[in-house]
């Protein structure tokens, strides 16, 4: 956890959420919250280079993003095992990655091609490695639950063996060169002696896993399996 957002700034978010009386919400925010949101936005921006901005300055980027913290402050439950800190910063990069995307994107089409590649204000996500970091976290964290409650999520064997056949493809992702549906098809079938329904069936409740979890990992930066 930065110096600058500390245990205290957690427990006032608390206090934050728990208070009722608008006048007294807003000096806990200006006096304990406020400051930390500041700087944490400030240091997201600079370290990733989020240049890209429709705004006058990074102030003004930085404002966007605190309202956009803001929105969010009442989902924080440091019950579920989320610390205020990472919970916060993952919410302001990927506010900041989508609309970094969207700004370079009219950049583009705007811009001549010759000022482009001149540009030294590249954010992390548009030069040769994509910032997907937290897909990959998730994704991380989505094969281990499924591996260890395998038998729970497939009770038949055959299932749970098409399942994990499934999972070894997640596992080794970083290193696949084939991404064809049929490709991947051949090679699962190559594992296990299993027809395509099967493989389909089992394919889309591991799909069904990932979808429900995955929408509460974007919205609460932290997983509940």
């Amino acid at each position: 956890m930065a110096v600058y957002f500390t245990q205290k700034t957690e427990d006032a978010i608390v206090k934050y959420n728990n208070e009722a009386d608008f006048l007294v919400k807003s000096k806990i925010y200006e006096l304990e919250i406020h400051p930390a949101f500041f700087k944490l936005t400030e240091n997201i921006v600079h370290t990733f280079k989020f240049y890209h901005t429709e705004v006058d300055n990074i102030e003004d980027l930085q404002h966007e993003v605190i309202i956009f913290l803001l929105s969010k402050i009442h989902l924080f439950d440091p019950s579920k095992g989320a610390k205020a800190y990472s919970y916060f910063g993952t919410i302001a990069k990927r506010y900041l990655i989508l609309s970094n995307q969207k700004n370079y994107k009219k950049k583009l089409d705007t811009t001549p091609i010759e000022e482009i590649y001149e540009d030294e204000n590249h954010s992390y996500n548009i030069d040769d490695k994509p910032l997907n970091t937290h897909v990959s976290e998730f994704m991380d964290l989505y094969v281990d639950y499924c591996t260890k409650n395998i038998f729970k999520i497939f009770p038949k064997e055959i299932d749970a063996r098409v399942a994990d056949a499934i999972l070894e493809l997640f596992r080794k992702r970083d290193h696949l060169t084939i991404f064809n549906k049929k490709a991947l098809y051949i090679y699962i079938r190559e594992q296990i002696d299993v027809k395509t329904p099967k493989i389909t069936k089992v394919a889309n409740h591991l799909h069904k896993i990932y979808k429900s979890h995955y929408l509460y990992y974007e919205e609460n930066g932290y997983t509940k399996f």
